[in-house]
């Protein structure tokens, strides 16, 4: 670091100050805050652990952290499945490739908040118009329960996001040596034993990268959420995210709700950062 040269910190200034003034010191200032009574516009008062201790007697939040912690989950495992088949899928020598990979990725282009609109429009009136035609009572009333809004968020993200998580395997996967597939071929290997024993191990870093960026996003997902469900029906498919910007703005206690982010934020970087290190070391051990 002292060897570098004065256009290259001249070149990063402006992005450590960002950084500074965008994330670090709202950060530090938030979780002070999160140790007071602050509305908003002032503290008056130090309170201690008082919002920490009342966060986790109250049932609304430990029910989204655990409907986030559910969605998170089942997010996390469909989206490496969908990106993984779907990178498997473009990396074929197929003539249209290139315009399958524009296709897939295409969702990830369109904002969280129409993407949501489009789909609570498909679940409602679509499957609605669905399942009087055919008089299947499961098309009905989507969106109503927890349990169909549950899924009804999973459906939308991985239909968002699968064809970004596409793009991090493809890396690796055209990266994979023409040579030793063809040499397993000629020994006699089968598809699925070419997959397992050469080309999953060698797309191991892309599975921690992708790991890590659907556990973020899916503890963080808000626009979708909101647009969707809305929380509903009575909060059942309220995310973190979305009941600490309820607590914030529509319930008016800033103070509270900022040692609600403070332990979300805690809970997402252990999680993702473990996930990260028992990854990393089973790279090493493929």
């Amino acid at each position: 670091m002292k060897n570098k040269s004065l256009a290259f910190w001249l070149f990063l200034t402006p992005v450590i100050l960002g950084l500074g003034i965008v994330v670090v010191i709202p950060f530090i200032y938030g979780f002070i805050y999160s140790f007071t009574d602050w509305n908003g516009i002032r503290a008056t008062a130090f309170i201690g652990l008082e919002n920490y201790i009342s966060l986790f007697q109250e049932d609304e939040f430990m029910n989204s952290i655990w409907f986030t912690t559910k969605f998170a989950f089942v997010a996390v495992i469909l989206l490496n499945i969908f990106g993984l088949g779907l990178a498997l899928i473009v990396t074929r020598n197929l003539k249209s490739s290139s315009l399958l990979r524009t296709v897939f990725f295409m969702p990830n282009l369109i904002g969280g908040l129409i993407l949501g609109f489009i789909w609570q429009f498909i679940f409602i009136s679509v499957f609605g118009d669905i399942g009087n035609l055919t008089g299947i009572e499961g098309f009905n009333g989507w969106l109503s329960t927890a349990n169909t809004g549950f899924w009804g968020i999973v459906i939308l993200t991985c239909w968002q996001m699968a064809g970004y998580i596409m793009i991090i395997y493809i890396a690796y996967l055209e990266n994979i040596p023409k040579d030793l597939i063809e040499a397993a071929k000629i020994d006699g290997a089968s598809a699925f034993q070419r997959f397992k024993n050469i080309t999953f191990p060698l797309v191991a870093p892309a599975f921690t990268i992708s790991m890590f960026l659907t556990l973020s996003m899916a503890f963080k997902i808000y626009d979708q959420n909101l647009s969707l469900t809305n929380g509903g029906p009575a909060n059942q498919t309220q995310m973190v995210a979305m009941e600490i910007v309820n607590t914030a703005f529509s319930d008016n206690d800033m103070a509270y709700a900022q040692a609600k982010a403070v332990i979300f934020f805690l809970i997402v970087s252990v999680v993702a950062l473990t996930q990260v290190y028992y990854n990393k070391k089973r790279e090493v051990e493929m």
